[in-house]
């Protein structure tokens, strides 16, 4: 009998136990995982030079070639693991092939959380001798938590969404099934392969197997973070438009205001959150934040007349601050793994370590410039690197936003000063307080380094929000 299938994906994300998984499946005779094939930071596993002949480089420049050296490698069945980090020019072309079977792995999202921040803390992502394991109690941030929690849906909308439009079902796995043997001897007849397990592969061990309010030192605050979100529909999509979500945690309502600001990333976000805290005389935690979209519904509701608002700010003026922000130093909110691939395989010049002691104008400029070089591949899907929202088109961001709802205003940061207390006047304010305005980019300011070259780049990268949006040359605010 002809076969369903000639290769498999298993599709997961970072601590959903696809380490186990790979371990049961090479059990099985004939079957090999050829395990994290497309991440960006190495090939197969972290050790590993290469995988069936090729190096990080080949893969860089031919990924689907890799897909046919795997579909095309000795033995029954073959396949790799692939997560929402990954090479994203990989996945398109196995979810369209029929012939690729997709597996699908799940787990609870706040297991997945603990775990991941407890092998930060460990440095132990496997575990073979239980005698050698490391125990760790954990902090668990309720904003890193919702990242985690945003893009883990947003790579399962982009797959359920591929498979319902060319017609294709996976096999959905759950973590705690990897140690089930029908499970697993279920998963290699669906495969198509003749082999069967005996006895499970004990080679790896569960390593964190306590409750989890025990492994974090803030279960109460973890508890209250958690209840915003109704815990049925942690593994339900409702939505399955595979472009950028809406972020809904991220809107920000007034306390007493019916103002709610959606922040585009990369914008003044906590200017904005200063003069909404300011409008109601409150400090800006107070303001109303981290709902989920039944909560933001029912601030809507009980806030009749409401004005939902968004800023725009200029590309060039955005991808500086972000990269002020973001990658140029090494501290605290510093994207460091990035960072890292930037410098060593694209050879940004950024100061090493991020030291900026000895770092001069001229050098910010050379290495300003090959940033926005970078985004024009990384936006183009050119690259492996992810399209994060800090540096995504604030076009697709409003694309984003309309799958929940859309902002009655859009305004730009260089009519703040006027725009937002015109917009507090018509809610009710007869002396709104002004914005504040940005603090100038570190360590130098775009006003410095400002040339043609660098709008020239800035309008490659986001030609849609120049066009969509008017933008012209950036002019200090």
């Amino acid at each position: 009998m002809t076969r369903r299938f000639d290769y498999f994906i298993v599709l997961a994300d970072m601590r959903t136990g696809s380490n186990l998984l790979e371990s049961q499946l090479n059990t099985l005779d004939g079957v090999t995982c050829y395990g994290e094939a497309f991440n960006p930071y190495f090939v197969g596993l972290p050790k590993l030079e290469e995988v069936l002949g090729f190096s990080l480089e080949d893969r860089e420049r031919d990924p689907l070639a890799l897909i046919d050296a795997i579909r095309n490698a000795p033995g029954e069945m073959n396949g790799f693991r692939f997560f929402s980090d990954h090479d994203a020019r990989a996945l398109t072309p196995a979810l369209d092939d029929p012939r690729c079977a997709k597996i699908i792995l799940m787990r609870n999202p706040l297991d997945s959380y603990i775990s991941w921040k407890i092998a930060l803390e460990t440095k132990q992502w496997r575990l073979v001798n239980i005698k050698q394991r490391r125990d760790a109690q954990v902090t668990f941030d309720a904003d890193e938590f919702a990242d985690q929690l945003d893009q883990r849906k947003a790579f399962q909308q982009t797959v359920l969404k591929h498979l319902q439009t060319t017609g294709q079902a996976p096999f959905y796995i759950d973590y705690d099934d990897l140690n089930d043997l029908e499970v697993l001897n279920g998963l290699a007849a669906w495969l198509g392969v003749g082999s069967r397990l005996d006895e499970l592969n004990q080679h790896l061990k569960r390593q964190n197997p306590a409750p989890a309010q025990s492994k974090v030192t803030n279960p109460d605050e973890m508890a209250r973070a958690l209840s915003q979100y109704d815990r049925f529909k942690l593994h339900n999509i409702p939505n399955f438009e595979p472009r950028r979500g809406p972020s809904v945690s991220r809107y920000v309502g007034a306390v007493h205001t019916p103002l709610m600001y959606l922040p585009v990333r990369g914008g003044p976000e906590a200017e904005i959150a200063q003069w909404l805290a300011d409008l109601d005389g409150v400090n800006p935690g107070d303001l109303i934040t981290g709902r989920n979209q039944k909560q933001t519904r029912q601030w809507m509701q009980s806030h009749p007349g409401h004005r939902k608002f968004t800023v725009l700010r200029h590309p060039l003026a955005r991808a500086h601050a972000v990269f002020c922000n973001r990658i140029l130093h090494t501290g605290p909110g510093a994207y460091v793994t990035i960072r890292n691939m930037l410098s060593r395989r694209y050879k940004v010049p950024l100061p090493a370590k991020g030291d900026l002691g000895t770092y001069t104008l001229d050098q910010h400029y050379e290495a300003f410039s090959a940033y926005l070089r970078m985004l024009r591949s990384i936006l183009a899907g050119q690259t492996p690197i992810r399209v994060d929202g800090e540096w995504c088109g604030q076009a697709q961001t409003l694309k984003g936003m309309s799958s929940f709802t859309t902002p009655d205003l859009i305004l730009r940061e260089d009519e703040l000063a006027a725009a937002l207390p015109e917009l507090a006047r018509k809610v009710g304010h007869k002396a709104p307080p002004m914005p504040v305005k940005a603090k100038p980019d570190a360590p130098f300011s775009l006003e410095q380094i400002y040339d043609a070259q660098l709008e020239a780049l800035t309008t490659e990268a986001y030609q849609r929000d120049y066009v969509l949006y008017g933008f012209g040359n950036w002019k200090p605010l």
